[in-house]
């Protein structure tokens, strides 16, 4: 069997989800019985990452020193590297103290259920300095419209800390059952597949050409063993195409264009922060903690609007202390359909084309045609996953047109 890269920060994962059946109907029941707190969707979101072994070494929530080191310096109190706060932020902790062992409810799903049971070490508000300096280095901006900011900035001001034991894994394993998937199950599956060099892609919306052959050209120029399309399942912003259609249209893209046994898809539960270069470097993180040695970085990764360069997802890892991560980076250019070639192709890479060489189409562009009926030109989508979007984007138009 080969050996796997180590995850962040211990030898072993430690996933905080309790897996023992008697165990967990335990907390259970004991949690009927603690006083409870609907959390925000961004901390039932950070729940499930540490359940699933995403966040290790994480134990739980982070205290108000913790998380402004991390937004101040992307390194724990502890020493521990870490990029961005995980923080359990609330409006109102009523009577809730230090000391005190609570319920954690799913603000996502019906009904409310006991996400996962806390115990509680601190209680701490943020100042508008404290929650200003967090915000500003980890979004690089104060603007009210970026849309990461604005999560944060509704969650509240007062911060519980404390370890936590996650019960259940929210809308996530309910709703994705074939594609939401643990860090556990995802090394696990890297194991039995015997792949050692994984390259690892992210993404929050369906694969047009571009994304396919970028994923092929770090496989081939790295020699991987696969690759593992890691979609975000989570949260998103409006406008954003829904998981189920993205899911639908990256299966088949896989199905008809990759070799067989060579692409696990795969998901994760987590809402979008927009973060762009913090954000890539948690992508790391999780990315190593699920086995992967390498993660594309493209252009603009995890950004939004024009809050950031194209490349400062990628420069920031210059930054990265070394030997803070084992994971590597794959840094890619823009890439573009060649009408010399007849490929995609990295842009950096083709110094004797012309803007006219490429195939070029803004991603408006692009869902005007899907909605039209219209599908991109072959060299910018697949056709069959063309097919699959446009049916979206129609369904959409038909929608809105009724309202």
């Amino acid at each position: 069997m080969s050996k796997l890269i180590a995850p962040h920060g211990s030898e072993e994962l430690n996933p905080l989800f309790v897996y023992d059946a008697a165990e967990n109907e335990r907390l259970q029941h004991e949690a009927k019985s603690l006083p409870s707190i609907i959390v925000s969707s961004a901390a039932a979101a950070n729940a499930v990452m540490m359940g699933a072994g995403y966040f290790n070494p994480l134990t739980g929530y982070m205290n108000k020193a913790d998380a402004l080191s991390c937004a101040d310096k992307m390194v724990m109190t502890s020493g521990l590297f870490w990029p961005v706060p995980v923080m359990n932020l609330v409006a109102d902790a009523g009577g809730i103290a230090a000391g005190h062992r609570v319920a954690l409810k799913d603000p996502n799903v019906e009904g409310n259920p006991v996400l996962a049971v806390m115990d509680v070490t601190g209680v701490e508000t943020f100042s508008d300095d404290d929650l200003n300096v967090i915000i500003t280095k980890v979004f690089g901006t104060t603007d009210p419209k970026h849309p990461g900011v604005d999560a944060l900035l509704k969650q509240g001001k007062t911060l519980l800390s404390g370890p936590i034991k996650v019960l259940n894994l929210s809308y996530f394993q309910t709703e994705f059952p074939d594609t939401f998937r643990t860090a556990v199950e995802i090394r696990n599956e890297i194991a039995e597949r015997g792949w050692s060099k994984v390259v690892a892609f992210q993404t929050r919306n369906p694969m047009h050409r571009a994304h396919e052959e970028l994923c092929r050209m770090a496989m081939d120029r790295l020699n991987a063993d696969g690759l593992v399309i890691h979609m975000l399942l989570g949260k998103l912003k409006e406008g954003d195409i829904p998981a189920p259609v993205r899911d639908a249209a990256i299966r088949k893209m896989v199905e008809i264009y990759f070799p067989p046994n060579s692409a696990m898809i795969t998901g994760y539960g987590f809402d979008m922060l927009y973060a762009g270069p913090r954000e890539a470097v948690l992508h790391a993180v999780f990315r190593q903690n699920m086995g992967a040695t390498h993660l594309i970085l493209g252009r603009d990764h995890a950004g939004v609007g024009d809050y950031y360069g194209p490349f400062d997802a990628q420069t920031i890892f210059d930054s990265v202390p070394e030997g803070a991560l084992k994971i590597d980076t794959f840094r890619a250019d823009n890439t573009a359909y060649s009408k010399k070639l007849n490929k995609v192709v990295m842009m950096r890479e083709a110094p004797d084309h012309t803007k006219e060489d490429f195939v070029a189409l803004s991603g408006t562009k692009v869902r005007e045609m899907l909605g039209q009926g219209i599908a991109p030109p072959p060299e910018f989508s697949r056709p069959e996953v063309a097919q699959i979007l446009i049916k979206y984007y129609q369904a959409l138009d038909s929608k809105s047109a009724a309202e």
